[in-house]
């Protein structure tokens, strides 16, 4: 069974959508978020005036449900967030709609180590692909003793645990592999209890000779890279047939020489339907049609594995 975390949210003003404060029990670190209405109250906090990471969080309209984040670092982040709320022709930046800042509780973070921070959280973004980053380049790690290595890397991982509770997936990584290590037929038959892991799922297109597969990890339901797909959507319109069509156009799916389609890459869905839908380029009931790789299995019945044994309280009328 994996270790449990305690993530303490405070909400300063009382409402879900306004300014918040999220941190880890024994974590020096802290998070403070607020959207960009709020900036002005998020600019009067003690986090934002000393030496930290920030992330700009904003809608993509280029890409349905798609985001755009900027990654920075500063000495004073309260006067580089000032600097980026200035209009545009002022140097400032106009996507955003929402803004965090990671610093420490103890004040023991340098230049050197934010930069640091900020490095590694714009590889993790680019290497995830979950959102556009606005970040131009992505500055070379600074050189940083062994030890202060090893704390960065902690403050990092403390992060990547608190950044998803604030709904920020863009640093969580699509690979399963990198994330769960390679998995096989062989060991399908353990469900990875207390891992958050998945099976092994398979979605097979006999017809077309296409077969796909996929693991549930942490909530994400992920094709792997080589999938099979549909070449294009052949149903009526759908929503998914959007998704299908910006999967082709990033090069997430490609199209060989021969018309045959396969992924390029992890690509996490919302739900297994999502993820049969793209595959099979038509709607798709993901709960049946996804199955364990070995057993013929659905996703719908392992998913509800073990409700029926769980004894029901006994209430009295």
């Amino acid at each position: 069974m994996s270790d449990g975390r305690s993530v303490r949210l405070f909400l300063v003003d009382g409402t879900s959508g306004g300014l918040l404060t999220a941190e880890i029990m024994n974590w020096t670190g802290t998070v403070v978020a607020a959207p960009r209405s709020l900036l002005a109250e998020l600019l009067k906090r003690e986090e934002t005036t000393g030496t930290g990471v920030y992330i700009l969080i904003g809608d993509d309209p280029e890409q349905l449900g798609g985001t755009i984040v900027y990654v920075g670092e500063g000495d004073d982040v309260q006067r580089r967030l000032k600097m980026h709320a200035r209009q545009p022709e002022a140097g400032g930046k106009d996507f955003w709609n929402r803004a965090l800042v990671l610093s420490s509780k103890d004040a023991n973070l340098t230049k050197s180590h934010v930069r640091y921070v900020e490095s590694r959280l714009i590889s993790l973004a680019k290497a995830a692909g979950r959102a556009k980053l606005d970040n131009a380049t992505a500055p070379p790690l600074p050189r940083l003793p062994e030890a202060d290595v090893s704390d960065m890397e902690y403050f990092i991982s403390q992060s990547l645990i608190v950044l998803p509770v604030l709904g920020l997936n863009m640093f969580r990584s699509s690979s399963l592999t990198s994330r769960v290590g390679s998995a096989d037929a062989t060991s399908n038959q353990n469900a990875l209890s207390g891992t958050g892991v998945s099976p092994l799922f398979e979605l097979r297109l006999g017809r077309f000779d296409i077969t796909a597969t996929a693991q549930e990890v942490d909530g994400d339901f992920t094709v792997m890279t080589g999938s099979g797909a549909r070449p294009e959507w052949v149903s009526s319109s759908h929503g998914y047939k959007v998704l299908h069509e910006q999967l082709l156009a990033d090069g997430s799916i490609a199209v060989d020489e021969t018309g045959a389609a396969h992924f390029t890459r992890d690509v996490p869905f919302a739900s297994p339907s999502a993820a049969g839908a793209v595959v099979s380029g038509r709607s798709c009931n993901g709960r049946v049609q996804w199955q364990i790789v070995g057993t013929g299995e659905t996703y719908g019945h392992w998913q509800n594995r073990g409700v029926e044994d769980v004894p029901m309280e006994q209430i009295d009328d």
